[in-house]
Formats: C-alpha cells, structure tokens, sequence
C-alpha cells in the first residue's frame, strides 16, 4: 500500500469512528487516570483523530507533508489525552484542540524554514495570523497601502511595525538556496557574494588563545631586561612607529651603533628567556 493510500484508509477510519458523548469521555477518561486503562486511552484518542487531521487542513497552506502535520498533531492529542481530567468538567475535544494545534504549530516553526523564527508569542501569533490579516485588510472597502496594511496589522497583533514588515518579507520570499544563479552571466551563485572571508568562529577563538597565552609569556620575558634594554626594545619592537636607530642614539646620548648592539642583545635575552624553562618545546613550537 503506497502512503497516499495509506494516508487515506487513515482519515476514512478517523472520520468514521464514533463519537463520545459527554458520559462515555468522563468514563473512559477515569478509567485511564485510575486505573491505567490503555483501552479506554485507546478509545478517546481513536473517537478525536478526526480533530487532528481537521486541524492539518487548515495549516495546508504553509507547504508542509500533510502526513508529517498530522502526525506532530497525533503527538499532541496523546499528550492531551494523557493529561485530561473529567473532573475539570471540560470536554475532550476542547482540551485536546490547544494540544493538537500548539504541537503543530511547533513543527512549522521548526521546518518551515532553515532560520527559525517565531520564538516568542507575538512573534508566533504574527507568523500564524498575518496572512489571514492581510487578506481581511485587501477585502475590505478602503484600499490600504502596504505600510498601513502593516501598521494595521501590528495594531492588531501588539507587535512592532518594523516586526510586521520583517515577517511579511520572509512569508513572501521563502529560502533561497546558497547555489542559485545570480543571473548576472558570469557564472556567480549566491553563495559567492555571501561567503565571508573572515576566519571561522573557532579559528577565531582559537587565534585569541594563542595570542592571550604569547602576550603572557612576552611579559614574562621582558622582565630579564634591564631599563635600557627595555627602553630601546619597546621604542624599537613594541610601538606602532618604530624609532629609528640615530633618534634613539640622540635620545639616549649613545651612537646608533651601541643602540643596534644593545637591541640585539637583548632580542637574545629575549629568545632564550622564551625557549628555556618547562615549557620551552611549547613555546618554541608556537614561536
């Protein structure tokens, strides 16, 4: 049997089953809470399938398998039927609505697009209701421009405009895959315009260790300088504008020559303080 037809020997079951009167749900549902009856759990999940795939026809239209709706929404109703009380004095079917639909619900959110959206109940409220909105406002009387059309409906919902526009644009474009041709002729896709040439987030964060952990030792060593050495290494090596050889000379009141000796004696200080030690294969590696 191929699923379309299994698909429908289901909702000719589901549609043919019996309904519960009000009595037979609160029998049926003390059974289950007493005394873990998965019959009578069976027979009020069996009497409500019929609401389940009733509430996948009204979600058809954001494009997702049916099969795939009504399944999210059999989750929900076993859920609700697992949590019904009788004694509340609510009938099933109205408690089992809020379980089915929120179920879907949740799956569009999580499969209708690659970015997720929706995460918070304005938000929620605006990805399942603007299309409907929209289409009242286009009916009516006066013809509204698209910005009104929006502030309408953010009025309408309690979110921003700026909300509004943001959801109505990703309603209308849909995922776009990275491949697609940009149709400019030279054979550029999508994914050639967006892809960053920055390092990866763990290239970066790895760049920021090593670079923390060479800081810390370069402070290490620049203690086995003396004053002078110091002097001439932070002009000379650590400063954005190096100084030249004759300033230094003329600053310190020696000649360039001794400036350049002392900065090469202390860039050996330097490499052995930064190589020796218990950690010198470590350093040497990095360096």
């Amino acid at each position: 049997m191929t699923s379309n037809a299994a698909d429908r020997t289901m909702i000719r079951h589901a549609m043919s089953a019996p309904y519960l009167s009000r009595e037979e749900e609160a029998r049926l549902g003390s059974r289950w809470r007493g005394s873990d009856d998965q019959n009578a759990l069976n027979q009020i999940v069996v009497a409500h399938m019929r609401l389940v795939i009733s509430m996948a026809g009204k979600f058809r239209n954001f494009g997702l398998p049916a099969a795939d709706l009504t399944q999210e929404g059999y989750a929900g109703l076993l859920e609700a039927a697992a949590r019904f009380d009788p004694e509340r004095g609510f009938r099933f079917s109205t408690y089992a609505s809020w379980w089915i639909k929120a179920s879907m619900q949740d799956y569009i959110l999580r499969n209708w697009s690659i970015v997720r959206g929706g995460t918070s109940s304005g938000q929620k409220a605006l990805f399942f209701n603007l299309r409907r909105l929209r289409a009242k406002l286009a009916r009516g009387d006066v013809q509204l421009t698209a910005e009104a059309a929006h502030q309408e409906i953010a009025n309408a919902l309690g979110v921003g405009l700026a909300d509004v526009q943001r959801m109505d644009a990703r309603l209308s474009g849909g995922d776009v895959p990275f491949e697609t041709p940009l149709g400019s002729g030279d054979g550029q896709s999508l994914s050639d315009v967006l892809r960053s040439e920055d390092p990866l987030p763990d290239e970066q964060a790895e760049s920021l260790i090593d670079g923390e952990r060479r800081a810390a030792w370069l402070r290490s060593a620049l203690k086995h300088l003396n004053g002078r050495e110091l002097e001439i290494i932070h002009a000379r090596r650590l400063s954005d504008e190096s100084e030249t050889l004759e300033a230094l000379g003329a600053k310190l009141g020696i000649s360039k020559e001794r400036v350049r000796q002392i900065e090469s004696r202390a860039l050996e200080k330097l490499k052995l303080a930064l190589t020796q030690g218990p950690n010198g294969r470590e350093r040497r590696a990095f360096l």
